[in-house]
């Protein structure tokens, strides 16, 4: 681990390193990935102006795939400016082509030519024959069905208009293009797709966004998320325009099929956007905080978002899906935190439990603006979500610099209290949910912390599984039902069964005359207690009912609750009998491995 320096030099050093590029606005949309005919192209030309405005494309950062349904040769010789590709998608997606190094990859086994052969058997003579593509022209269509079927192969048609195309099974322009994305390490979250006909419906659903020129069939622009005014290239040239303009902001709100389900309320699903927010999620220890924050997690991984958890005390090492880096004995190395994050798809959890709780803030320093540097290359991670936040954005950091940079987004910090957390980062925030007890004393934290105006909520506790959700933009405030973590307990099975429960939360073994205070930190305490006190003490809190209480409230446990509820009712059970049925179900669920 490196030597580290004072927190307050660190955090200097971290807000410099975040404001590196500070010139380069952060953004969403690093790619445009687009159809040829009809789309880029009139008459399988594309003029002078559609070509000045891929150059603009990529002199601001972006880079520009091609898709299409053309096979190679021809494609080079419509359009001799593919060096303007990063990469192009040809053959429907089943051959990949890479410009600068003019290699290509053929993405799927072509048919045998006994195929092509009955084809021309039955009359189809307007035909070409790609690397992997087969392709002819309406009215042929009918000729190439019973060919296939006749031939007994595992073929395809797709229409583009009056073009007949003929792939192996499940290739097309969506496939095409996710090698493409796998190549060049970047996520169909941060891609645009444009296109015309009916082949670009599955690449243009695979993409962030989807536009529709104005010449497109009315199939696709119902779908779409955004229509040009203009045609063809002119079109193109006008969405481009927007990219490198506002990175198409005006466009987010209507992409709502990736917002992130936080809970329920009474008019129904409260969503938060996939991108653009900043949210603080507060709540005391066992109020449900961390239930709340880890289905967040698996709703944005679920829509392959991809995440980056700091992880100070290793309390989301469960977390299915996801890769740890670091653990107790070893702190995260920063390259290896880049290595991983280099593939779009990989889910990544920083666990700081190796670093000491004093250097941990100094460590968070050199890690994120790595990670900021990274999203400004590449967009991602998508959300960078910090548990335990005092611990690595400390109050201090407010007296080391004033601001922290705008491009530091869809933050998600989770802490027991605001008020110990750096204002720099709290003024980011434009979402707050609180769980647990004294919601408006957490409420109120943060207003004075960032010296605005606290809202108007509910004073008193909220029971589990409900949260206040404070949105700042329209001062929206209002009571949801949290939707439930799918993993809750295998998240929370280790730290109740050998973790240290708050002095609140732990069972007292008292006795009926009070003559004892055994106390079960946990649950494998409970059961070594339970093994040796004695009968009076055992059936004292057995018929009082207070084991399956403390499972269902200090656990929080209900279904465990139920189960022990049950030997507790059945007056028939002997006193070992009823010890080792509660015994054996505790054990069954919070020690055999999942």
């Amino acid at each position: 681990m490196p030597k580290l320096v004072h927190t307050s030099v660190c955090c200097a050093f971290c807000v410099c390193a975040l404001n590196v590029r500070a010139s380069t606005v952060r953004m969403r949309y690093l790619a445009l990935a687009s159809d040829y005919d009809g789309t880029l192209a009139h008459d399988g030309v594309v003029d002078d102006a559609t070509v000045e405005a891929i150059e603009r494309l990529n002199h601001s950062g972006r880079k520009f795939i091609l898709v299409t349904g053309r096979e190679l040769p021809d494609l080079q010789s419509a359009f001799p400016r593919l060096d303007l590709c990063a990469l192009v998608v040809a053959e429907n997606g089943a051959l990949l082509y890479t410009p600068q190094t003019r290699e290509t990859r053929v993405l799927a086994d072509p048919p045998p030519g006994s195929f092509v052969n009955r084809l021309r058997e039955k009359g189809v003579t307007d035909m070409s024959v790609g690397e992997v593509i087969v392709a002819t022209w309406h009215p042929y269509e009918r000729q190439a069905i019973e060919a296939i079927r006749e031939s007994g192969l595992e073929l395809q048609i797709i229409f583009n208009k009056d073009a007949v195309m003929i792939l192996p099974s499940g290739v097309n322009k969506m496939t095409g293009l996710c090698c493409a994305l796998d190549d060049l390490k970047l996520s169909r979250h941060n891609v645009v797709g444009v296109g015309d006909a009916e082949n670009d419906h599955a690449f243009l659903e695979s993409c962030e966004c989807s536009v529709a020129v104005a010449n497109a069939i009315p199939s696709l622009k119902e779908k779409a998320d955004l229509l040009t005014k203009g045609a063809r290239g002119a079109g193109v040239t006008e969405l481009i325009d927007k990219l490198i303009e506002n990175d198409l902001s005006d466009v987010a709100p209507t992409l709502g099929r990736y917002c992130i389900c936080v809970g329920k309320s009474d008019q129904g699903d409260v969503n938060l956007p996939a991108y653009g927010r900043n949210v603080l999620v507060c709540g005391s220890s066992g109020s449900g905080k961390s239930t709340l924050v880890t289905g967040i997690l698996e709703r944005i991984m679920d829509k392959k978002y991809q995440i980056c958890l700091i992880d100070p005390e290793g309390d989301y090492e469960n977390l299915p899906g996801c890769r740890t880096v670091g653990d107790q004995k070893r702190p995260p190395d920063v390259e290896h935190v880049k290595q991983v994050l280099a593939d779009p798809s990989a889910q990544v959890i920083v666990n700081l439990v190796g670093v000491g709780a004093a250097d941990r803030a100094d460590y968070f320093a050199l890690m994120v603006s790595e990670i900021q540097n990274q999203r400004l290359r590449t967009g991602r991670p998508h959300w960078l979500a910090i548990d335990e936040a005092h611990h690595v954005l400390p109050w201090e950091w407010a007296h080391t610099s004033t601001a922290l940079p705008d491009e530091l987004a869809n933050l998600l910090l989770i802490t027991v209290h605001p008020k110990h957390v750096s204002p720099m980062a709290l003024r980011k925030m434009n979402t707050m949910l609180v769980v647990g007890r004294e919601p408006g004393k957490l409420f109120e934290e943060f207003a004075n912390a960032i010296h605005k105006p606290r809202p108007d909520v509910p004073r008193e506790d909220l029971p589990r599984g409900e949260a206040v959700y404070w949105s700042m933009d329209d001062n929206k405030v209002q009571k949801i039902k949290t939707v439930p973590s799918r993993n809750e307990h295998l998240r929370h099975r280790r730290k109740y069964a050998e973790g240290q429960l708050d002095p609140e939360r732990m069972f007292h073994f008292r006795g009926p005359h009070c003559s004892l205070d055994l106390r079960a930190q946990n649950l494998n305490i409970f059961v070594q207690i339970a093994e040796g006190i004695d009968t009076d003490t055992w059936w004292f809190h057995l018929k009082r009912r207070d084991y399956s209480t403390w499972l269902r409230h200090g656990i929080k446990d209900g279904d465990l609750a139920d189960e022990v509820s049950k030997i507790e009712e059945n007056d028939s059970l002997s006193d070992k009998e009823s010890r080792d049925q509660v015994k054996d179900a505790i054990l069954r669920k919070y020690t055999v491995p999942a």
